[in-house]
Order: structure tokens, then sequence, then C-alpha cells
């Protein structure tokens, strides 16, 4: 067996969907040769909190955790937030405007805490690690951001220890949706810039989510890049007994940002109750946090008797509510860089063999998948007519009993085959 030392923010018991990826890896690596050490923080600000999630660790792994200082508690107070409550991801609103005391510290955090938050953490990190490592030696390295600290961790004890290191990137890094909203300065931004690229420079092997995120890093700096997707667990979709809906049920699983308020489907709806049949059968099921623009979007819509709201759920009853759905609502975001966004929920839903209602770019890297699965229908940000024409197609099908997924070909996602395509890239660099 080899050992990987895995550098990840995220770990059980934090739920969400930055802790999947590299715990579905782990669990899986001892198959194909590699015996993950895992390093992440003691006290981390998470989320949400899932312990669900705990059973997918391997026995007798090696986690060594050590306690991180984040600048989060001071942010809690200048905002008038209480200690317990947890910091929004992806600057979700659930107030009408942020006040401006949000504002400042958004400010502050994007232009002190560079590349994040976890900044200090790396400083400490990097000494605790090259000690562990030379008693306990690994074969490779691996950081997975974001938090982006952690690939400059990995970058240190590279540079030290003279180990191979894969970076993994579940998201760009200045090219991520809400990069715009950080309110960075000339100077801030030129760091986040620099630093990105000695990453993509110094890795010895690099890992995307998707073909347009490797891409683009090209263009940053010219290299190969490996593209492995997310994607789903069988041991998690084996569900037996499971009973569709009886309501038309259009639903979304994960947080709803204001760019991914789809007003075209709140437009659509409306429209589309003037079909009495229609109207008593719907149900929009939200389960996530949801950005104060998207429950006014429904008010104003006059849609909210319709909309069933579940605030979180652990990972292991999510599946099975995807799976007891209708139709499986896939938002991309309306911004400039909608090509290349691929979530995690997106794998999950193509194994849970619901059809799936898509909204956004038909040109982006979901949609090749979707076509390619044939596990859905999608509509441009702003083709209401398109969307309107899809929902119609399922609810006839919904009224036939004939509302099934006929996907093909997603076995390739599987969290086992991906893990085995991993395993071949970290045998590379050794």
């Amino acid at each position: 067996m080899k050992k990987v030392l895995i550098i990840t923010y995220y770990w059980p018991p934090s739920g969400g969907a930055g802790v999947q990826r590299w715990l579905k890896f782990t669990k899986y690596l001892r198959n194909f040769g590699w015996e993950p050490v895992i390093y992440t923080p003691e006290n981390p600000e998470t989320p949400e909190e899932d312990n669900s999630l705990l059973r997918d660790i391997p026995a007798n792994i090696t986690i060594l955790k050590q306690p991180i200082w984040e600048p989060y508690d001071i942010y809690k107070k200048i905002i008038g937030q209480k200690k317990e409550q947890k910091i929004n991801s992806a600057f979700l609103s659930e107030t009408k405007k942020p006040k401006f005391t949000e504002q400042i510290s958004v400010w502050i955090r994007g232009n002190f805490f560079i590349p994040d938050a976890r900044v200090f953490w790396i400083t400490p990190s990097v000494k605790f690690l090259s000690d562990f490592l030379k008693q306990n030696p690994v074969d490779a390295i691996v950081s997975t951001g974001p938090p982006h600290s952690m690939h400059l961790i990995a970058m240190q004890l590279q540079k030290k220890l003279k180990l191979p290191w894969l970076a993994d990137f579940r998201d760009p890094w200045t090219n991520i949706d809400f990069y715009k909203d950080l309110k960075l300065t000339w100077p801030a931004d030129k760091k986040h810039h620099k630093l990105e690229l000695k990453v993509l420079k110094n890795a010895t092997a690099v890992v995307t989510i998707g073909k347009t995120i490797a891409d683009d890093f090209a263009k940053i700096y010219n290299r190969s890049y490996e593209v492995i997707t997310n994607g789903y667990d069988n041991d998690d979709v084996a569900i037996s007994n499971v009973v569709p809906d009886k309501k038309f049920s259009i639903a979304h699983i994960g947080t709803l940002v204001k760019t991914r308020n789809p007003i075209v489907l709140w437009s659509a709806l409306k429209d589309l109750m003037q079909n009495k049949e229609f109207a008593g059968a719907l149900e929009i099921k939200l389960v996530g946090k949801v950005d104060y623009s998207v429950n006014k979007s429904i008010e104003e819509f006059e849609l909210s008797e319709f909309v069933n709201r579940i605030d979180y759920m652990p990972h292991s009853e999510v599946i099975k509510f995807q799976q007891e759905s209708q139709v499986l609502l896939l938002l991309i975001n309306d911004t400039p860089n909608a090509k290349s966004i691929l979530t995690g929920k997106f794998f999950e839903y193509l194994s849970a063999k619901r059809p799936i209602l898509c909204i956004g770019t038909t040109e982006g890297d979901a949609a090749k998948i979707l076509r390619e699965t044939n596990s859905g229908l999608i509509s441009d940000f702003n083709d209401v007519e398109t969307l309107k024409k899809n929902i119609l197609e399922y609810f006839e099908k919904y009224k036939n009993n004939r509302l099934v997924c006929e996907s093909s070909e997603i076995e390739k996602y599987s969290r086992l085959e991906l893990t085995k395509n991993m395993a071949g890239v970290l045998n590379g660099i050794v």
C-alpha cells in the first residue's frame, strides 16, 4: 500500500457539498492500492453537521486533527450574529439587504485574509505536518480546495520535503462565480492571481471537476490538467421500496443563492397555473437554505402555497428524497462562468433515475453530460417558452404514469470508478 496525505478543510461530521468528494475517494482508495491519511481542522466553521456521513470513513485510517483559528467569531460580532450561528456560503443572504457592517466585514475578509479565512492555519499546519511526515513518511500529498489555503499548505510541504503533490480543485479560484463579490482592491486581486498561478505551476498534478475549469486554468498556466468529476456512490443509492410522490413534485436540493434564482421558472409556472389540473398537482420542494431574493420572487409570482421548504436534510435522507421526487430541478448559476459549473448534486440526480429539469447555459459542461446520459431536458436562462414546453412534457407523462428517466452510461460517474481514475493520477506522479 502506498500512502497519501489528504489535506482537506471539510470532513465529517461536517455536512454540505464540500465534504463529499474526498470522503468518497477516501472510502475507496484502498481498493486501488492507496492508504489515505487525513489532515483536517479540529474545530472548523462548517455549514452544517451531518453525522450520517461518518459511516463512510474507512476503518482504522489515520485522521490528524489540529486546532484552527479563523476570524469568524470577530466577523459574527461585527454583523450582530450569535456565535453558534453558521456562516452562509456563497454570499447567500436570508434578509432583504446585507447590513452595512456585513458589507464592511466582507471587504475586510476579502482584502486581508488571502486567499481565505483559513490563512492563519497555513504556518502551524506546515510545521506540524513536516514533523509528522519525517516520522511517518507518505508517497504523495493531496490538497483539495476551496478553501485554497489547503493548497498553500501542500505547496510549502512539497518545497520542504520534495514530495509529489496533487492539487484538486472542486471549484475555480479567481473565476469562481462570487469572486467579484469579495470587494477586492487591486493589490488583493493581484495577490489572488499570483497565488493561483504558483499553485498551478508548482503542483505535480492538477485535477479539476470539469473540462471548462481545466481549459480556463490552461489560459492562466499552460500545462496538462486532469478532469475527474464528482459522482454518486452506489452504496448510497441502493434504496428499496421507493414510492414516487403523488404530487407532480419539482425538487431542488442545495443552497439557492441569488445567482440561481430562476425567475424564468417562476414565470413559466405562473403561466401554467391557468391549467387547473396542473395547479392542483404541483408541488415545489426546496431543500436547503434559500436566499431572500428567491423567496421574494416566489411571493411575487404567487407561488408560495405550492412551496414545501426544508432547511437542511442529512445526506442519507436526501438520496431517498431525490428518488421519490417526480422531477429534479438543476439550476446553473447565471454568472460569467456558467459553462464551467458542475455541481456535486448533479451526479446524485443522475443516480436517482428521475427526470432532470435543467435551467442554464445549453453549451456548458452540465448540458453536455445531460445530453450524453439522456437524463433530462434543458432550457436557457431566459427561454421561458422552451421551459414551459419541457415542464408540460413531463407533466403529460406524469398524468399517464409514464414519467421515468431512461438515462444511460452513468456508471462512469460512480465514486468507485472515479476513485480508480484518481488513483491512476496518483500512480502517475510517484
